[in-house]
C-alpha cells in the first residue's frame, strides 16, 4: 500500500496552522514557519511581547475601538507570527536570508517590510488578507507570493 505523504507546501502549511494554535490574539490566530531547503528555521505566533501580558487576559483594543482589519497596525499589544518568526531566529543566530516563509495569512505590510529586509525570497500564504500595500511592496522587491489552498 503506497505511503500517502502531503507535498512540501501542504505540509509547511500545515505546520503554520498547528504553530497558530499557540496564539492569544483575540481576533486572528496567525503562524508562521519560516524554511530553507525544506528545513525548518524558525517559526512564530502572534501574540504580545515575552513577559507582557496577552490580550487573553488585557481584552483586545482593536476590538474595542472597532479597528477594521488591515488598519491601524499599532494599536495592538500583539506581535505578529511574521515579526516573531523573524525575531526568534535572529534571537538565535539562524540566518534566514534566501529562506521562504509559510503564513496561515497573507503579511501585512510591516511585515512585507521586515519580510523584504530579513532577506526572504518566498512568501506562501493560506488565506488573503486585506493589504495591497504589502503586495506592492513584494511585487517591487521581487520577493515571490504563492497561494496555498484556503478561500479568499
Amino acid at each position: 500500500m503506497p505511503l500517502s505523504r502531503p507535498d512540501w507546501d501542504s505540509y509547511f502549511m500545515a505546520l503554520a496552522a498547528l504553530v497558530a494554535k499557540r496564539s492569544t490574539c483575540l481576533r486572528r490566530a496567525v503562524g508562521a514557519v519560516i524554511v530553507n531547503h525544506h528545513r525548518i528555521l524558525a517559526t512564530g505566533y502572534n501574540g504580545a511581547p515575552s513577559g507582557i501580558r496577552h490580550c487573553d487576559k488585557t481584552g483586545c483594543m482593536r476590538r474595542n475601538l472597532q479597528v477594521p482589519s488591515g488598519e491601524r497596525h499599532e494599536l495592538c499589544r500583539g506581535v505578529h507570527a511574521e515579526q516573531n518568526a523573524i525575531i526568534q531566529a535572529a534571537l538565535y543566530g539562524v540566518r534566514v536570508g534566501g529562506a521562504s516563509i509559510y503564513c496561515t495569512n497573507e503579511p501585512c505590510s510591516i511585515c512585507a517590510k521586515m519580510i523584504i529586509n530579513a532577506g526572504i525570497k518566498q512568501v506562501y500564504y493560506w488565506a488573503e488578507y486585506p493589504d495591497q500595500m504589502a503586495r506592492d511592496m513584494f511585487d517591487e522587491a521581487g520577493v515571490k507570493t504563492y497561494r496555498v489552498g484556503g478561500e479568499s
